[in-house]
């Protein structure tokens, strides 16, 4: 059982001079610093909240921002409601429009069953996050889930009831359109479809488990046992997803060593980048070293494990860790999910190698998920990212 709700939610309330483009952001983890500086030179964006500038691990200052802007009249209160995000976006030369219903989800342990994470996460990005919800006492970003979907009956309700708020194009491209559904009746129809649904979480891990240790930490505050959610359908035709490639550094390995020692544990063809890029699908993962050695590689068996079929999981066991030793305490390993900018960034020789993987597969997500099993961390790129600022739940 999945327990999703409409909610009073905060939201920009857009004055003469303003713009919603002035309020909203990228999640927190994908901005650079460049553009974080942009967006903070705007004084009701919501990144003055979820990255303070002045903020040393405690968020009293951003809290304190967060009250004023309340206080103030920056934010509004609504009713009970739903949220619907679309957002329409090209990826290969195809347009897609992707749909999220928002609202706040009841947060459990996943031993339950019912929510189901697919990646790994790190510690130390949740300590920070939960800080945050400490001092702030409000979500300020959604997690993105997958879900089964409402049906067709329902979403022609959605559909009907649905009154757009803001419209935005960003730089991208992308059109973000954030509509609201405030009817009484249609609410519950929604709260009670999802009571016998479950859901994949596809971003967020990091807010989820942090909600979730909030929540233990407030037990008696039912308020805080939820987190602001966005539910995307598992048909919905939107759902696109990106790989996230791996780039090394080694300087204590040389090509040539590196190269021996994958051989031992792998299949390697040795391609031509174009090769590479063109054969991908029909191979486990490719690699591009430093020197412009491009390769094809496959498992030689799966050694009885079902994820070494998975190209993350038997890179990261064979490669990342079985040669480059980047789980011993190394930072060596970082992640890019466009292919082109990775051949840019190995072309100009600013790592030894780099692990090209292929578009994650959402039924295999789903199957290998609900069997217990965990991916390794940035397996997926959902693409675009749920941007952020368009709502807030607050929980006191």
């Amino acid at each position: 059982m999945v327990t999703f709700l409409p909610f009073r939610g905060y939201r920009p309330n857009i004055r003469a001079g303003e713009s919603i483009a002035d309020r909203v952001s990228p999640p927190y983890d994908v901005i650079g610093e460049d553009e974080l500086r942009q967006l903070q030179s705007k004084r009701g964006n919501v990144t003055n909240l979820t990255l303070a500038p002045d903020a040393d691990k405690r968020y009293t200052q951003a809290r304190k921002r967060l009250d004023e802007m309340i206080a103030d009249g920056s934010l509004r209160q609504d009713g009970p409601s739903y949220y619907v995000y679309d957002q329409t976006f090209s990826d290969a030369g195809k347009t897609y429009t992707r749909r999220g219903l928002v609202g706040i989800l009841k947060t459990e342990e996943y031993s339950e069953g019912n929510i189901i994470p697919h990646e790994e996460t790190f510690s130390k990005v949740k300590a920070d996050r939960l800080n945050l919800l400490r001092d702030m006492e409000t979500h300020l970003e959604s997690i993105f889930g997958i879900f089964p979907g409402l049906g067709e009956e329902l979403d022609r309700k959605v559909d009907v009831s649905a009154r757009l708020l803001y419209r935005y194009v960003d730089a991208s491209g992308v059109e973000h359109r954030y509509s609201r559904i405030d009817d009484e009746a249609l609410c519950g129809e929604i709260a009670e479809k999802l009571k016998s649904q479950k859901m994949l979480i596809a971003d967020g891990h990091h807010r989820y488990e942090t909600a979730l240790n909030y929540a233990k930490e407030n037990p008696g505050s039912e308020a805080k046992q939820y987190v602001l959610c966005t539910m995307v359908a598992q048909d919905d035709g939107g759902l696109v997803i990106w790989p996230t490639h791996r780039l090394i550094d080694a300087s204590d390995i040389g090509e040539t060593s590196a190269i021996k020692k994958i051989g031992k544990e792998m299949k390697m063809a040795e391609v031509s980048e174009e090769e590479m890029e063109r054969d991908l699908r029909d191979h486990l993962f490719g690699m591009i070293f430093k020197s412009g050695r491009c390769f094809l590689l496959d498992n030689i068996s799966d050694e009885g494990n079902v994820m070494m079929n998975l190209d993350t999981y038997a890179a990261q066991q064979k490669i990342l860790y079985g040669v480059y030793k980047s789980d011993e305490g190394k930072s060596n390993v970082s992640y890019d999910a466009e292919l082109e900018s990775v051949k840019k960034a190995m072309a100009e020789k600013k790592h030894d190698a780099a692990v090209v993987l292929n578009a994650p597969d959402l039924q295999t997500i789903w199957d290998l998920s609900d069997q217990g099993k965990r991916m390794p961390k940035k397996t997926t790129y959902f693409f675009p990212k749920i941007w952020s600022g368009w709502v807030f739940y607050r929980m006191n």
